[in-house]
């Protein structure tokens, strides 16, 4: 019998109380068919009296076990903006941080933490290095960003252009497509401006779901650069559900009603707003609908079922040429 020295036997040891307390067990994400999940009947819409609101600032809503999406109370933040967590075995990856910049307001990192550290409980893990990223360099969308700023374990992709780019390694923006591992989980990004510049789609590999941000929710979508910039992010998006087995896409925002009347700005009760998610097919849709556009106007607002696209030209025009201005 071969003998094991002292030394071995106690690495060996060390090796195996680290794998049962540490690591805990590695977690199969599955590509090659969706993962289930499911999204709620209803999101938390805002009520007609904000004083009587009930509601969490924050909605949680565990798409599936490993992913989550969350939607601000529009009594708190009339944006109602979704953003999402996606847990791989290494890496938390949160996409936006939503429009509310005071902590004790909305306590976002607290709200963050308790879900890492509940889904580290649930698979045996003691941590998970925690990605903040955006989709995209609107401030409704980075405001609670400060509250990670001192986070242990974490890795802030940043709040300019240049750093995203740098950060996922992008060096062909907007069509080169990159891969961002969580451990076992990757995410697949690209650009999609039109909106706004630095603007990103993500798509996700476990479960097929393609996060849209701004550039294409229901709602009034404000574009910059219809033709030489929205419309070819959409065609990028058509291309890659060609490519890729898309379950539907998601998004930052609900602005619309099913009866197709968009809410006006500030609105704070959305009883009657579709859900969230929009279909590979209505996106197909879109992008045939917006090939008959062929020379788009300043100021026109192009009306599809559901999504408006507006050419704006005005107010905006002035602050974008501002390079301080995200």
């Amino acid at each position: 019998m071969k003998s094991i020295s002292f030394g071995s036997l106690i690495t060996t040891l060390l090796c195996l109380v680290v794998t049962a307390h540490g690591a805990g067990k590695t977690i199969e994400f599955p590509t090659k068919v969706a993962a289930p999940g499911t999204f709620p009947k209803k999101w938390i819409h805002g009520s007609e009296s904000l004083l009587d609101n009930k509601d969490p600032v924050v909605q949680v809503h565990w798409y599936n076990e490993h992913t989550v999406m969350m939607r601000e109370n529009k009594a708190y933040a009339d944006g109602a903006n979704f953003f999402f967590l996606y847990f791989g075995n290494e890496k938390a990856f949160l996409l936006d941080q939503g429009s509310i910049t005071q902590h004790d307001i909305s306590p976002v990192r607290e709200l963050i933490d308790g879900l890492i550290e509940e889904w580290c409980k649930r698979n045996g893990k003691d941590d998970v290095e925690l990605i903040v990223a955006n989709t995209h360099l609107h401030g409704d969308h980075y405001s609670a960003w400060n509250q990670f700023q001192d986070r242990p374990n974490t890795k802030l992709v940043g709040l300019t252009h240049e750093e995203r780019l740098a950060f996922f390694g992008m060096t062909n923006f907007p069509e080169q497509r990159v891969e961002y591992d969580l451990g076992g989980r990757k995410l697949i990004l690209w650009g999609s401006p039109g909106h706004d510049d630095a603007e990103m789609a993500t798509y996700d590999t476990y479960t097929h779901l393609l996060c849209t941000g701004d550039m294409l929710y229901w709602g009034l979508i404000t574009i910059r650069g219809f033709a030489e910039k929205w419309a070819p992010s959409i065609e990028r998006l058509v291309k890659f559900t060609d490519e890729y087995p898309v379950s539907c896409l998601i998004n930052c925002h609900i602005e619309m009603s099913m009866q197709n009347v968009d809410y006006p700005r500030s609105t704070s009760y959305q009883p009657d707003e579709p859900p969230m998610q929009i279909e590979v097919e209505t996106l197909r849709k879109l992008n045939a609908f917006v090939k008959t556009i062929k020379n788009p106007r300043d100021g026109e607002v192009y009306y599809f079922d559901k999504i408006w696209l507006y050419n704006q030209k005005g107010g905006w025009e002035t602050v974008e040429k501002n390079k301080f201005v995200y």
